[in-house]
């Protein structure tokens, strides 16, 4: 079982999933930052000095002045403002990956197109090797 297991890791498709998760995850990371830290305060500033992060609806009908605070307090809230940001996260992630896959499938070259080894015999359409000078089905002779 303990062989199973070793073999089962040492395959290749286990080992680029599990070096995916984890860049996967750097990068998860790094957009968050991308959204939280640079592209939101600009956003708020725009749309009236609105901190996207802060925005929550409070459900304990006490007043909080921040998201932070209520949260503190352990009053139950509807974070709608965290809620936007991840939105905007994943639609930033989804278009980094997009673009990604898509310049990904343009540098690759197509396949080449494989050589025939078979081809029709002329009188009864069977598939023979392309090497056959006589159809091993109606015996025909062939010419080249």
């Amino acid at each position: 079982m303990l062989q199973d297991f070793k073999n089962f890791i040492m395959r290749g498709n286990v080992l680029d999933l599990a070096v995916a998760v984890i860049i996967g995850g750097a990068f998860g990371k790094i957009v968050s930052s991308l959204v939280n830290d640079i592209l939101m305060p600009p956003i708020g500033l725009l749309l009236g000095k609105v901190d996207f992060a802060n925005l929550f609806i409070n459900l304990s009908g006490t007043h909080y002045a921040s998201l932070a605070e209520a949260q503190q307090a352990g009053a139950a809230t509807i974070n709608y403002g965290l809620f936007l940001n991840t939105i905007i996260e994943f639609l930033f992630v989804a278009a980094a990956v997009f673009l990604l896959v898509r310049t990904v499938s343009r540098l690759q070259r197509p396949a080449p197109a494989a050589e025939p080894t078979t081809k029709e015999c002329p009188y009864c359409l069977s598939t023979i090797p392309l090497k056959a000078t006589r159809c091993a089905y109606c015996t025909a002779e062939l010419k080249e």
